[in-house]
């Protein structure tokens, strides 16, 4: 279809509550949003979004579409158990719901839940070093960065704890030889905390194609200055309009 979407998907507008159906807006924006910046696995990564309300249900993608297919509505509403609360005809990927269950159900600012398997992400990832000091963006990260081990494919719900554990209480992790993550109380959060991370690891990946002697690494007192300045976190509240309007130019039709 012409605005990027799947034929068969029924509008859930008006069969959902309004907090949901935003919920369901936003989270399929950041699909779309990760697919206009060439971060997506085919369909082997995922994000999440929790639905307001005392339950914990999130949204979840439906498997085996493309993040540029996927819309509000073909988003699938699952419970921490892992159970389908709606008519669909899609199933969720297991390795997500291992991992986004396990931080929705830990973290109450976690309202977004964003896994790439980016080729910079993943560079850095397998570095022993991790993210290193050697840019503006890498310093911004480093204060809410956090690691975790690679365990195989996340498919063992027993990782969950070790997940949860390793996270605490950033907003940023680095998932070694995997990946990167993101968590936010908004999907502007999410967003563009990824997008620091990101542009951070793909800088780090070209620098050091000087040699590891051959970079220059931020002084520590600059380190610990933008450490206080981005005390409060990365933000994104003012850049995530312009991101909306972004999709609305080149990849429409999310929102449905």
């Amino acid at each position: 279809m012409a605005d990027g979407s799947v034929a068969g998907v029924v509008s859930l507008k008006d069969k959902v509550s309004p907090e949901e159906w935003q919920a369901r807006v936003d989270l399929a924006a950041l699909y779309r949003l990760v697919a206009l910046y060439d971060w997506d696995d085919l369909i082997y990564t995922h994000i999440s979004a929790r639905i307001p309300g005392p339950e914990h249900h999130f949204l979840i993608n439906p498997y085996g579409l493309l993040f540029d297919e996927i819309t509000a509505s073909s988003l699938v509403k699952i419970d921490l158990e892992g159970n389908v609360l709606q008519e669909t005809p899609y199933f969720i990927n297991p390795a997500g719901f291992t991992i986004h269950s396990a931080i929705h159900d830990a973290r109450e600012d976690a309202k977004f839940v964003m896994h790439l398997h980016s080729d910079q992400g993943v560079a850095v990832a397998a570095q022993k070093e991790g993210l290193l000091p050697l840019s503006q963006h890498a310093l911004v990260v480093l204060p809410h960065l956090a690691y975790h081990d690679y365990e195989g494919i996340a498919l063992n719900l027993d990782e969950r704890a070790r997940l949860v554990a390793d996270i605490g209480d950033k907003s940023l992790m680095l998932l070694r030889n995997h990946g990167t993550l993101s968590v936010g109380e908004t999907a502007a959060e999410c967003w563009v905390g990824m997008f620091f991370l990101e542009r951070a690891c793909k800088q780090q990946v070209m620098a050091l194609s000087a040699g590891r002697d051959g970079v220059l690494m931020a002084p520590s007192a600059s380190i610990r200055e933008v450490k206080n300045q981005t005390g409060r976190g990365i933000g994104g509240g003012l850049a995530w309009p312009g991101c909306l309007r972004k999709l609305d130019r080149e990849l429409p039709g999310y929102d449905a």
